[in-house]
């Protein structure tokens, strides 16, 4: 059985650099990034340490040919992309977990129905 795979977006304190990467475990990869165990990484040496954006995927081959796509697309294409799920640009996963925002349930549950009827439109449109 294939494991389930992570896109995820890192970034810097300033928010100059972007780096997109994919993985199987998304905390314990922000850890790694966080904590520089990678040295002269891209990511070590941009000082980047925070997660903007993920994306989970049932296949991790599915994860990283969206990785692939991903890192054709130029800086605009990105940003709105992150803009799109997250606009104010807030971590959204550290080492120690997922942050959340703290919500009504109802108001996560029309969140999640939105962005499954938005993906179904998606899927539809590429058949």
């Amino acid at each position: 059985m294939s494991k389930a795979g992570y896109v995820y977006i890192m970034t810097n304190k300033h928010k100059t650099t972007l780096y997109i990467g994919v993985t199987n475990d998304l905390c314990r990869r922000i850890y790694e990034h966080k904590n520089h165990l990678v040295k002269n990484s891209f990511t070590d040496k941009y000082n980047l340490e925070y997660c903007i954006y993920y994306k989970e995927f049932m296949q991790m081959y599915d994860a990283i040919r969206r990785e692939k796509e991903l890192n054709k697309w130029n800086r605009k294409k990105k940003e709105a992309l992150i803009n799109e799920k997250n606009p104010d640009w807030k971590i959204l996963v550290t080492e120690k977990g997922f942050v959340r925002d703290v919500k009504p349930f109802s108001s996560q549950v029309k969140d999640v129905l939105e962005e499954l009827m938005k993906e179904a439109r998606l899927d539809k449109g590429n058949k």
